[in-house]
């Protein structure tokens, strides 16, 4: 496998419990339900690429982002309260970055283009909210706080009218980060 190959490739491995003990089940794609390999997860390791997990099945709950490195026991080190029920592998992107952002639900009110990462769009763009956006370019996380802390969410290309309809009822975000090649 070439070395560009590998770098596009992400593995990861779930234990039951912490300090990587007890049974593991090792994942290098998306998996929509992790209840079938393990009963509960209480560690993980990343081995290679960037992943989100869920607390839920199917890529719903709360996402939590997770770069390569260890994590001994992540529910507390994340302040996770359930265990990672689903992942997604995040494949890299090496190209330009370009999503518009709305104020308003189904691409209404003010809008922006961003290249790059913003950590407060009220002070950046002057905008108070943002309800949906269009991803044309990379993979981005947006935030609901501003200055890239609070909840997340893991946003591919394509179109999102209407966050709500994704199970973020209430939910605003306030900063978008890219994620980039700087995972591995």
């Amino acid at each position: 496998m070439s070395n560009t190959s590998m770098n596009m490739r992400g593995k990861i491995t779930f234990y039951e419990e912490k300090n990587f003990q007890g049974r593991s089940y090792e994942c290098m794609n998306d998996c929509p339900d992790m209840t079938s390999y393990l009963s509960r997860c209480h560690s993980c390791r990343v081995e290679s690429g960037c992943f989100m997990v869920y607390d839920r099945n199917n890529y719903m709950g709360n996402q939590y982002f997770m770069r390569r490195g260890e994590y001994s026991d992540y529910m507390s080190m994340m302040g996770m309260r359930e265990n990672i029920k689903s992942c997604r592998m995040i494949p890299m992107h090496r190209g330009q970055f370009r999503m518009k952002i709305y104020e308003k639900e189904n691409f209404g009110g003010q809008s922006n283009e961003l290249m790059d990462d913003c950590d407060n769009i009220q002070e950046r763009y002057r905008m108070s909210d943002c309800q949906s956006c269009n991803v044309m370019d990379g993979h981005w996380l947006m935030y609901d706080q501003a200055h890239f802390r609070g909840k997340m969410m893991y946003m591919r290309p394509g179109e999102y009218r209407n966050f709500r309809e994704m199970g973020m009822s209430g939910q605003r975000f306030m900063s978008m980060r890219r994620i980039t090649d700087s995972c591995n």
